[in-house]
């Protein structure tokens, strides 16, 4: 276990000493210093876990930084003056806990140790919440190339292997991630996201590998990175096929040694950090244009997991559906359902977009369909009416036509509306595609 860093900010020096020693004592790392100039010049290289801060320093009142202090850990206010006033005060201006002068060692000791405990299990809070939140965004489907997905993730999860997530934009790649980490030993510790796309370069490398302080213009102090963020736990790098070369250089060192450095640093530290990463590029053809490092692709690529589009997984739709309704926000004020209509024309669209698509348009139509409990194909701007369906399937015979004729046209017609496309066929007509294999035979039309 990393020691606790705790900085003492008080004028005397003998009870500074004092409460120093006290601190180093029981297993804390403690640092003295005077004044609030000296303690300006400490938090530009450190980030203690805790600050003691004496409320009337030389050069400051105290009560004025408690809340900038406050904003990057909590702060112990030390005060001779123990009114009711200053307390309130104090814990207003942001201040953990109060202790009032002459300082009882003992109380100081337990008051410390409540403080740091109570901070670390407001952070793991934050960290649960948000992972069961990660947990209730679960992945959603039973269909074979799903099922595909869930043994890769199953096989892989309990390693330390590097994995690179394959697929279009909007399969759901950043959910595969966090079932590879929830699935894994370090599913205890955190998932860290970081999207390589929305940052400039400089602001990228000091996301990921931190900086030092003056490393650049506005780098007034030192910065963990998300590396640091994610120790024993999971990084996941979306669209790492955006990254620049001299990243790239610097990703394959943490990954073959396990070393960075951060941003205008010369010091190395030890990434213990499982690394996932996703694209929706094709790295191999990025390598062999020279946009991309051949080093660096074959040491993602070790154990590669594709996300099929949800164009090749029709048979998970109606799932998906059901989950958006059931969780949307609204879903509470009526019970909704999608007519048998509307739910073939959703399977039956390719959905460029994917999951992230089909969530929208779901949602919209939930608020579009209003108070009806029945979502309609007129609420998908996308879909055609329920007019212009019954235009769309009407057919014409200069006979009275036969049944087998009727389902010979109705065929046809649906073959080259759908460009042959069999399983799209299969899935509007409410068949299997052996069924429909066995009519295309009957009516020679295979």
């Amino acid at each position: 276990m990393t020691k606790k860093e705790i900085i003492v900010i008080e004028d005397d020096k003998v009870l500074n000493k004092l409460i120093v020693e006290q601190l180093s004592n029981i297993g804390y790392l403690a640092s003295g210093v005077h004044s609030w100039k000296e303690a300006k010049k400490y938090l530009e290289e450190h980030e203690p876990g805790l600050a003691l801060l004496d409320c009337h320093l030389p050069d400051v009142d105290g009560n004025l930084v408690i809340t900038e202090l406050a904003t990057h850990q909590p702060v112990i206010v030390l005060t001779a003056y123990g009114t009711v006033q200053n307390a309130v005060a104090a814990i207003k201006n942001g201040a953990t806990e109060y202790l009032i002068k002459p300082i009882n060692l003992d109380e100081l000791e337990l008051t410390v140790k409540k403080v740091l405990e109570t901070a670390e299990l407001r952070a793991d809070n934050l960290y649960y919440k948000q992972r069961m939140q990660a947990q209730n965004r679960r992945m959603i489907g039973s269909s074979p190339a799903m099922e595909k997905v869930n043994d890769l993730i199953n096989a892989v999860a309990p390693s330390d292997m590097t994995v690179l997530i394959e697929g279009e934009s909007g399969v759901g790649k950043e959910l595969v991630a966090q079932e590879l980490h929830q699935r894994s030993l370090r599913s205890d510790k955190k998932f860290v996201e970081l999207d390589c796309c929305t940052l400039q370069e400089n602001l990228f490398e000091s996301e990921l590998f931190g900086h030092e302080r003056g490393a650049f213009t506005s780098a007034d102090r030192m910065k963990r990175g998300l590396i640091e963020g994610a120790e024993n736990g999971t990084l996941f790098l979306d669209e790492i096929g955006e990254i620049d070369s001299v990243i790239q250089a610097k990703l394959l060192r943490v990954l073959e040694t396990g070393k960075f450095r951060r941003l205008g640093g010369t010091k190395d530290l030890t990434a213990n950090t499982r690394i996932v990463t996703a694209t929706n590029r094709k790295l191999d053809d990025m390598t062999n244009e020279g946009d991309f490092r051949t080093d660096l692709f074959y040491r993602l690529s070790s154990f590669v997991i594709h996300v099929p589009p949800l164009r090749e997984r029709r048979e998970d739709i109606p799932d998906l559906v059901q989950y958006f309704i059931l969780n949307h926000d609204f879903s509470h004020r009526i019970t909704k359902k999608i007519s048998q209509t509307t739910m073939k024309y959703l399977i039956s669209y390719d959905w460029p977009g994917n999951i992230r698509e089909l969530k929208n348009v779901v949602e919209r139509a939930i608020i579009l369909s209003r108070d009806s409990n029945e979502i309609m194909p007129e609420h998908f701007a996308f879909l055609p009416s329920q007019s212009m369906m019954s235009l769309e399937v009407s057919m014409t015979f200069d006979h009275d036509p036969s049944l087998e004729e009727i389902e010979r046209k109705c065929l046809e017609n649906m073959l080259s509306k759908y460009s042959g496309h069999r399983a799209k066929v299969a899935t509007i007509l409410g068949v299997s595609e052996r069924n429909l294999y066995r009519l295309l035979q009957k009516h020679e039309l295979h």
